[in-house]
């Protein structure tokens, strides 16, 4: 595990060392690098480069200097299953496949996309979990306390509790009763009616999430029926809400109103990944929108236009430039396995319309930023907002595209009422700081139970673990280590056919997946005090 991290930390200081070459090399031709982006012509960039960067890396204080191992265990000795007794180390595949059958028959009524009108009703699922829990519930005699938990009518929460003796927890939330849409036309099977095909089990919801809703659910049912008497009390929370990134409905209002307190003394385990591995970290990300505006002229006097097309060239590059000086390459990324670090890009760009005599006047950049969880997303936000003011507040020093184009018009040139004499960026984020905040990325603690416990279930389940952090992003997660659950995820679905055609989970995975929870919580119940 040592050579691993040493091996992992030089990885990062080899990022680290590129980027102040590519700050501070030589060419061949001994001109610094960051001289030569136009011939003879000092980079626009370059004046904004040459003090340190200002952010804050608030992530970075207390951090351990841990690496993400194949090789974490919480104990020596294998998963005692004589911790649960009586409870299957089986899947009960006819109940997960009814169960999941009755959920998709109801996700047309679980699709969620707010912004294009469509809502879901969550309580028909958390009807049909509670209904599979019901004989074992404390009102029916049985040991599960079940609390429907509704902030929103008809958006339902759902709380289940099997008590132990003791004051620890060990706690599954994430699994969400929502479904992004489906268009029946693209697929080619039903997407709202469960399709089964040899291992396989089509239909929208299976990897994303209502599959997972269906293995817990089974847990649950497992644990009801055989009554083990544990010193961990077992926690599982279904949410609402989660595929719109709605607030104060889900999982983010059940923390709000205390429901979850109890949790804090364990492991949470988000189960909504993917690909049946543990995932250790995650990207935030922030959308943003950039509306370059010029001046519309004959395109055979570019002396007397403002060419928006190369304004919003030139304010990308000066952008981009400063948010890969601030926001670098960091160490622990590559100790976490993460492909790349933090990233500001361009990935769509729309111009006014005219003819190709024009100079156009108008051109808005779209486009997104993937901030590593070593960094703030309040510091990239402010620091994007001074990039955008300062290269404003300076247009005049930037000299545009060959010996003609201007992004400021000089005095003799004659402009009518409305029309800019000088050019003009402006940054719209698509999403406000508790969108932000919601999405923002996560590095789980590696050196908790929780982490160490997960990392061994799989590997004993499994013949093997990879443990791996994505650039992709999960809502609500960061917001929940920050309030002091220790956060770790997993996920038993398929990373491919995520939101995708033809959704489909792997019914022999989701067995394997039974016993992966059972097994981390029989190694978490066997260190529990």
């Amino acid at each position: 595990m040592a050579v691993e991290c040493l091996l992992s930390a030089v990885a990062g200081a080899a990022c680290l060392k590129g980027v102040e070459k590519l700050l501070a090399g030589k060419n061949s031709h001994g001109q610094n690098e960051l001289e030569i982006a136009s011939p003879g012509v000092m980079s626009p960039s370059a004046k904004y480069l040459m003090s340190p960067p200002t952010h804050l890396r608030r992530e970075e204080s207390g951090r351990t200097a841990e690496c993400v191992s194949k090789d974490a265990f919480l104990t020596r000795a294998m998963a005692d299953f004589e911790k649960f007794p009586g409870v299957s180390q089986s899947l009960d595949k006819t109940f997960f496949v009814e169960t999941l059958r009755k959920l998709i028959a109801e996700s047309k009524y679980l699709q969620n996309n707010p912004r294009l009108g469509i809502h879901p009703e969550e309580q028909r699922a958390a009807a049909i979990v509670m209904k599979e829990l019901e004989p074992f519930s404390t009102k029916a005699g049985g040991p599960l306390v079940i609390e429907e938990l509704v902030y929103k009518p008809g958006r339902s929460n759902l709380k289940v509790t099997y008590p132990g003796s003791g004051k620890e927890t060990v706690a599954f939330v994430g699994s969400h009763f929502d479904v992004v849409p489906a268009d029946p036309e693209t697929w080619s099977k039903d997407p709202f009616q469960l399709t089964v095909e040899g291992d396989n089990l089509y239909g929208r919801g299976t990897t994303d999430c209502l599959g997972h809703v269906a293995l817990l659910t089974c847990f649950l049912r497992e644990l009801g029926r055989a009554k083990p008497k544990v010193k961990r009390s077992i926690v599982v929370l279904f949410i609402a809400g989660e595929e719109g990134g709605e607030k104060h409905l889900g999982v983010d209002e059940v923390v709000n109103k205390g429901k979850l307190d109890e949790i804090r003394g364990g492991p949470v385990y988000w189960v909504d990944c993917s690909d049946s591995q543990p995932c250790c970290g995650t990207a935030g990300a922030l959308s943003w929108s950039l509306k370059c505006k010029g001046r519309l002229f004959h395109s055979g006097f570019p002396n007397k236009g403002i060419n928006s097309i190369e304004l919003a060239n030139e304010a990308m590059t000066v952008i981009q430039d400063r948010f890969y000086y601030d926001f670098p390459p960091h160490p622990q990324e590559a100790a976490y396995q993460f492909a790349t670090g933090s990233h500001m890009k361009p990935t769509q760009i729309e111009c006014a319309k005219g003819s190709f005599n024009q100079i156009c006047p108008e051109t808005t950049v779209h486009g997104d930023i993937r901030l590593s969880p070593f960094y703030e997303v309040e510091d990239v936000v402010q620091r994007v907002e001074e990039y955008v003011k300062e290269f404003n507040d300076d247009l005049a020093e930037f000299a545009g595209k060959g010996p003609w184009s201007k992004f400021v018009l000089p005095s003799d040139v004659a402009v009518q009422d409305g029309e800019l004499r000088s050019g003009k960026i402006e940054l719209k984020w698509m999403g406000d700081m508790d969108t932000f905040r919601l999405y923002a990325g996560i590095a789980v603690k590696l050196d908790s139970e929780g982490h160490k416990a997960l990392v061994q279930a799989f590997r004993e389940t499994n013949a093997g673990v990879a443990p791996f952090s994505v650039n992709g992003s999960l809502p609500l997660v960061k917001m929940m280590q920050k309030a002091g659950f220790d956060i770790q995820m997993c996920g038993f679905g398929k990373m491919a056919v995520y939101h995708g055609v033809n959704e489909y989970c792997s019914l022999n995975e989701m067995a394997k997946a039974h016993e992966t929870i059972l097994r981390l919580t029989c190694l978490l119940e066997t260190v529990s005090k």
